[in-house]
């Protein structure tokens, strides 16, 4: 980690100066090494045959939206760059890729890895944060094409998995509703410590309010959220455990000398009331032990897991005596957290557990403390516990959000698009992996109700469209679908954010915070059919006029003939 650090210091004193203020990347191991070995064979092949400074244009995209849905939020960006502000082979990493390739390769090509950087290769982006659709470039990215190809993978690594989660996480927001607090609680589920800490980055991206991962918590700036686990609460056996009884009052007035007794008082009168005496009897004094040692530890955010033995005859009364207590010296509890069992049905129970507290000892705003529930969540559970009608005040996922189980990968796709000037055409038998040749523009047209309604890719050339007049938008692969569109506010989706050895004006990159709140914008941008669970309406993805009969020229240039005998 320090030769890494070190590395990258010596790196970034090396850096032109405009690019001097963008750090190394945030994981250590995106190094030139994260690539296929295939990339530098075709780098050495490039490099045999004198084509290795050839300008090309690639682009950066994905083919259909995941997890059923007709939307991707668009994320990884900001890695991406700072990938390419540092990238240089060491000496070290040159030494690997000599052992690894084989012994008839030229020395010299060696000299010429140890030679190149990313200052000749030009970068325009769609920015981060923001909702996009299959067959439009999230990325152009321009340049040598030896160079360009070296960058491909560690590219599609770092865009497909942040993209997805991203996505992921905004499903679950749009699910569960605005007023809602998400945590994410993936860490200990995810794929490994890499996938733990981009979880954890990308869900706060897509809508997610805070974390339980401490590291990603520093690295970025998340809120941290958390409670204890079963095991602190399996782990009394009773209250004569707790030595240090005292609790000072919130203002600093006076100090409660026994804070255990203070508990056990309130848990006998719950227990002598008209109404909630019926619901438990005895509860679990190892559970009461545990709660009151929290509550002694963290008087002003206290919340309990109440699920260890039984919610309502034990978990749910032991809290309240605890809140009970610390109200009394002026603290005011969060709420319990439940991690199994029927969560609709718990926490209409709990609440009403609560507002009879409220009502029968007067204790303004009980009635109110934050329900949490957790244990396997995804969107299916938030929408079945929608349509049973629940009291959650907060939702905490893990597993299905970070791995994202539903759909393991998004499919971002590398492709050469052109050459010295010349379009290329990808072709297939598959009319989905047809790509879309030539370095193109893309727009996004909104109508008169501002939300969007189609993004048109257009060549280079061509003029952009132009609020109030009519544009033909046309499928890219399909003559029957074309639509007549006048657009009441056009934008440009792909911005310069690598300007290379150009002078163009880089865009720059915004602090975390502002593409959260990006993301937040954009969705609510989309119209409501767009986004929703089930049978979504498809966004519309178009060519210009002039673009679609290139692209049908190309392919039936490029498409050998076929002859029947």
């Amino acid at each position: 980690m320090a030769a890494a650090v070190a590395n990258g210091l010596k790196k970034e004193q090396t850096r032109p100066n405009k690019y001097a203020v963008i750090s190394g990347p945030t994981n250590p191991m995106v190094t030139p090494l994260l690539t296929d070995l295939y990339q530098f064979t075709m780098a050495y092949s490039y490099w045999k045959a004198g084509k290795h400074d050839e300008r090309a244009v690639f682009d950066l995209y994905f083919r259909k939206n995941p997890f059923g849905g007709e939307y991707t939020i668009f994320a990884g960006l900001e890695e991406c760059i700072k990938f390419i502000a540092h990238f240089k082979l060491t000496e070290d990493e040159i030494a690997f890729i000599r052992s690894s390739l084989p012994p008839t390769c030229e020395g010299a090509f060696y000299g010429y890895l140890r030679g190149i950087n990313c200052s000749d290769v030009e970068i325009y982006s769609i920015p981060e944060g923001s909702v996009v659709f299959p067959k439009v470039p999230l990325m152009r990215i321009e340049g040598p094409i030896a160079v360009v190809q070296l960058l491909e993978t560690a590219f599609v690594n770092l865009i497909n998995y942040a993209s997805l989660v991203t996505t992921n996480a905004a499903r679950h927001r749009f699910v569960a509703g605005k007023s809602k607090l998400l945590l994410e609680f993936g860490l200990r589920r995810a794929q490994g410590p890499d996938g733990g800490i981009s979880a954890s980055k990308y869900c706060y991206m897509g809508g997610f309010d805070a974390t339980s991962n401490v590291a990603a918590g520093k690295l970025f700036g998340i809120p941290l959220r958390g409670t204890h686990s079963h095991a602190f609460v399996s782990s009394f056996l009773s209250p004569d455990e707790i030595t240090v009884k005292s609790l000072k009052h919130h203002d600093g007035s006076s100090v409660c000398k026994d804070f255990v007794s203070l508990v056990k008082t309130w848990l006998n009168k719950l227990k002598g009331s008209r109404i909630l005496g019926g619901i438990f009897s005895e509860t679990n004094q190892s559970e009461l032990a545990a709660f009151t040692s929290y509550g002694l530890a963290f008087p002003g955010s206290f919340l309990a897991l109440v699920d260890t033995y039984d919610v309502m005859r034990s978990g749910v009364p032991n809290f309240c005596a605890v809140a009970l207590a610390l109200n009394d010296l002026g603290y005011r509890a969060v709420g319990i957290r439940l991690d199994s069992g029927d969560l609709a049905y718990q926490s209409c129970e709990a609440r009403k557990f609560f507002q009879t507290i409220e009502k029968e000892f007067g204790v303004s705003g009980f009635g109110k403390m934050s329900i949490t529930a957790s244990n396997d969540l995804n969107e299916e559970t938030l929408d079945a516990l929608n349509k049973q009608g629940h009291e959650v005040d907060s939702f905490g996922i893990g597993t299905h959000l970070v791995t994202c189980y539903a759909q393991p990968a998004l499919g971002v796709v590398f492709k050469l698009v052109e050459i010295n000037n010349q379009p290329r055409i990808k072709l297939s038998e598959d009319v989905t992996k047809v790509s879309i040749p030539c370095k193109k523009r893309c727009f996004r047209l909104y109508g008169k109700e501002g939300y969007p309604l189609v993004d048109i890719m257009a060549g280079e050339n061509e003029p952009p469209p132009k609020v109030g007049e009519r544009i033909l938008c046309r499928h890219p692969f399909s003559e029957s679908k074309r639509a007549y569109v006048v657009p009441q506010r056009v934008e440009e989706l792909l911005k310069c954010f690598w300007p290379g050895s150009s002078d163009k004006k880089r865009e720059d990159l915004p602090p975390f915070k502002e593409i959260r709140e990006r993301c937040i914008k954009q969705l609510e941008q989309m119209r409501p059919d767009h986004m929703r669970k089930l049978n979504p309406t498809p966004y519309k993805v178009s060519v210009s006029a002039k673009l679609y009969d290139f692209i049908h020229f190309l392919w039936l240039n490029e498409a050998p003939v076929g002859e029947l005998q």
